[in-house]
């Protein structure tokens, strides 16, 4: 359990694998997922690695599955999934492999060049069959009056011999047409005479599968020096020009061959389509199988790229991070691999003294991993550093809370997180795409904690979408509270008044506050002072974490010249402060209330040693001694901090070299020992610290002021959105203020959803987010590690198929 609250203890291991064995060893590696890998070979290029040509093998064959996925889902065929975990193969079923994805490739794509042939020539016999029966509608309709408004240069007599004149026929995407007549026109200088007709149904492009819209165009003319200009221009248009027989007759035994071969075509293009869809549906059954076998027979093999082989050429050398707590399953596995393999000689895994860094490993489930990446996000931890993680559980949702309190959006919220909790199952199954769901859905958890302390912040503030729940009667005399509401506009509530006031609400603020208007003033004051209390009290246990870092290090140093005055420093001067609010609170009763003094003025007076202010009376009997003692304790923190640590540190550094040079002979220089201590650098560095701590102190509590700020602008953004829609649905009592009413209500649902759930939630949470990022983390986190990253097998199971 206690590795929960730091990293997991990392040591550097030596595997021997015998060379028959290793690639079994190495699956039975990724399937635990347990040991990071290191290279052993960052000097060699990668193409001259041992097991490089069975990468590329794997490469072509993912190459191959690559493109029969593309088909299948060009095809809109659906791939089963049933979430299998294939065994990975053995290095001797590549060849299988291989074969089975050579014979389904080749036969796709004879598929795919038979029929785009098939389809290219049934376009050519569509496309003829139109010109054929638009040409015979275009000498059909042909008459004087129609030819005399061309552009042709004939007199009565030219258009007797219209049936000699020369024409070319065609089809043109029906988007080119008006320039393609303006060019015709133009170029031939009005010499030409065209007629064009839309094809109503679109045509298949069959090079690309799209669909097209085309038009048959006829052009007469008279010459072949205009025939070549014409042809020149179709050319240019990318017109397809088709033979078209002259005599009517010719015309009609060409169509009725167009038809019959279009007819042949089609019963042959539809053979080959279920052909076609039969090899997909096939394949689509196994491709996530083959998908995953091939991925990790890649991955294993990229990592015994990373291995040294010895000089035998038997044997595998590999050095691994691993945890100290999962050698004994690192140990069966290995086992297992030595099993499947076949191999006598067992391979060996020694654990190896090193000072490198090892990685940082937090062990997380699927309730902790959405927290620990809200750590992870600011920096990776250093190596055995106290990890932020588990109190993140409770302090993160707790602050979001505190400035999202309500308790109608904390249920609506907690609502929807639960939905994601309990289904969680299937939907992990359907494996949506969509980057804002999955990043929602990874948070599920954070989300459900947020609307459940949301509920309970609620319930303190007495807040239920902007109206105040009267659950146990008030607290206040209510009836001459209304009397004088019927005589006034407003109410301001004065607990100082003889008779008005009985007693405190049970729990949270009582109810009677929703409709004074000294309301803000009330809850400004108190959320204000809470927002300190919850500030200084985070800090404090931030600061007070940094002491299991030092204990646990071994730095008794950093304990008696960090941690001390640190704490000491925060305590004098803001513990002190959260202590004044408790004291006040205590000590003033409603009648008392207006002599107390302001807690404000009298914290910058005890900085500024000033007593002597009429206006603002001590709290207490001998305040000024004590307020005295404890700047004078804070500020004799920060020399401690910023000197003494330093010249301590220097003084051990002289004295471990003075025990070091009589027992070195004379040839040794104190270089290398010179350089484990810099003194110009350890001050510099212990001055910016302890004046980033002082002023961050300040600038910190300041800081957790938000947590007031947002709760003050979310309940005023609330109740400005039940004002301002909701009251409009509920002026109206008739049937038709009904209708109304819930018109008025979906748009309050919207709103509600959109900018007090959405937006004002993401608000708050990035908030919460600063805090715990600033003002908490910095005080024990240094976040100067990198992580652990394991050979594993899990991503290519999940369908993230990332190179």
């Amino acid at each position: 359990m206690g590795e929960l609250f730091r990293s997991e203890e990392m040591t550097l291991a030596q595997l021997f694998l015998q060379s028959e064995a290793a690639y079994c060893c190495v699956s039975e590696l990724g399937e635990i997922g347990m040991v990071q890998f290191r290279d052993l070979n960052p000097d060699v290029n990668v193409f001259q690695r041992k097991f490089v040509n069975e990468v590329r093998r794997c490469e072509e064959m993912d190459r191959k599955l690559r493109f029969v996925e593309k088909e299948i889902k060009k095809a809109n065929i659906a791939f089963l999934d049933t979430g299998e975990n294939p065994e990975v193969p053995f290095p001797r079923d590549m060849i299988d492999l291989e074969a089975t994805f050579e014979k389904l490739e080749n036969e796709l794509k004879e598929i795919n060049t038979n029929q785009e042939a098939l389809k290219k020539n049934f376009l050519e016999l569509t496309e003829l069959k139109h010109i054929l029966r638009r040409t015979q509608q275009f000498f059909e309709e042909g008459n004087p009056d129609s030819i005399r408004d061309s552009h042709l240069l004939l007199n009565k007599y030219d258009v007797g011999v219209l049936s000699f004149q020369r024409f070319v026929a065609g089809v043109i995407g029906r988007e080119r047409i008006p320039t393609f007549e303006r060019m015709l026109w133009r170029v031939c200088r009005g010499n030409v005479f065209l007629r064009q007709a839309d094809i109503e149904d679109p045509l298949e492009d069959p090079t690309s599968g799209d669909q097209v819209h085309k038009s048959v165009f006829i052009i007469f003319f008279q010459g072949d020096q205009l025939k070549n200009r014409v042809k020149k221009i179709c050319e240019g248009f990318r017109a397809t020009l088709y033979p078209c027989p002259e005599t009517p007759q010719e015309r009609k035994e060409m169509l009725a061959g167009v038809n019959a071969r279009i007819d042949d075509l089609q019963m042959v293009l539809n053979q080959t389509e279920d052909h076609r869809q039969r090899v997909l549906q096939a394949a689509a059954k196994t491709v996530r199988v083959w998908f995953i076998k091939v991925r990790k027979m890649k991955a294993i093999y990229h990592t015994l790229n990373l291995c040294n082989i010895d000089v035998t050429q038997k044997c595998l050398i590999a050095e691994v991070w691993c945890p100290v707590s999962d050698m004994d399953s690192i140990q069966f596995a290995l086992r297992r691999g030595t099993e499947k393999s076949g191999s006598t000689v067992p391979s060996i895994l020694n654990r190896m003294q090193t000072k490198q860094t090892p990685p940082t490993y937090n062990k997380t489930n699927k309730f902790t991993s959405g927290f620990q990446n809200i750590v992870d996000a600011y920096g990776i931890g250093s190596y055995r550093e106290i990890n932020p993680a588990p109190y993140t559980i409770i302090t993160f949702p707790f602050l979001f809370a505190v400035m999202f309190g309500d308790l109608g959006h904390g249920t609506l919220m907690t609502c929807a997180a639960l939905y994601l909790v309990l289904r969680e199952s299937r939907l992990m199954a359907q494996k949506n795409d969509n980057e804002i769901f999955n990043m929602v859905f990874a948070g599920r958890y954070i989300i459900l904690l947020m609307g459940i302390f949301s509920m309970y912040t609620g319930i303190i503030y007495n807040d239920c979408f902007s109206k105040a729940l009267n659950i146990f009667g008030s607290g206040w005399s209510v009836r001459p509270m209304f009397i004088t509401l019927s005589e006034n506009s407003a109410l301001q509530l004065d607990p100082a008044v003889e008779g008005v006031f009985k007693g405190p609400y049970p729990i949270g603020i009582d109810p009677i506050w929703s409709i004074s208007i000294n309301k803000l003033t009330f809850l400004n004051s108190f959320k204000m002072k809470m927002s300190v209390i919850l500030g200084v009290i985070h800090m404090l246990f931030g600061v007070s974490l940094s002491l299991f870092n030092h204990l646990y290090f071994k730095k008794p140093l950093n304990i008696y010249l960090g941690f001390i005055p640190e704490i000491v420093f925060m305590s004098c001067l803001f513990g002190y402060l959260v202590i004044l609010i408790f004291f006040k609170w205590v000590s003033y009763d409603a009648r008392t209330s207006r002599e107390a003094p302001s807690l404000l003025i009298a914290f910058i007076n005890m900085f500024l040693f000033q007593y002597s202010d009429p206006g603002n009376k001590p709290l207490y009997r001998g305040q000024m001694g004590l307020q005295i003692f404890l700047v004078i304790i804070a500020l004799a923190c920060v020399p401690v901090m910023l000197i003494v640590k330093t010249l301590v540190l220097r003084r051990q550094y002289l004295w471990q070299k003075h025990l070091f040079f009589p027992l070195t002979p004379p040839v040794v220089t104190c270089s290398s020992v010179c350089r484990q201590f810099n003194f110009t650098d350890v001050a510099v560095h212990q001055a910016i610290h302890t004046i980033e701590y002082c002023l961050g102190c300040i600038s910190n509590t300041a800081s957790y002021l938000r947590l007031w700020a947002l709760s003050l602008a979310h309940a005023q953004l609330s109740e400005v959105l039940w004002s301002m829609v909701m009251r409009l649905g509920l002026s109206s009592r008739s049937f038709g203020g009904f209708i109304f009413l819930i018109v008025i209500f979906y748009f309050f649902a919207v709103l509600t959803v959109a900018i007090l759930l959405i937006m004002e939630g993401l608000s708050a949470f990035l908030h919460a987010l600063r805090l715990h990022w600033v003002e908490f983390q910095n005080k024990f986190y240094s976040g100067q590690g990198f992580k652990f990253l394991p050979f594993t097998f899990e991503s290519i199971l999940d369908g993230r198929f990332e190179e």
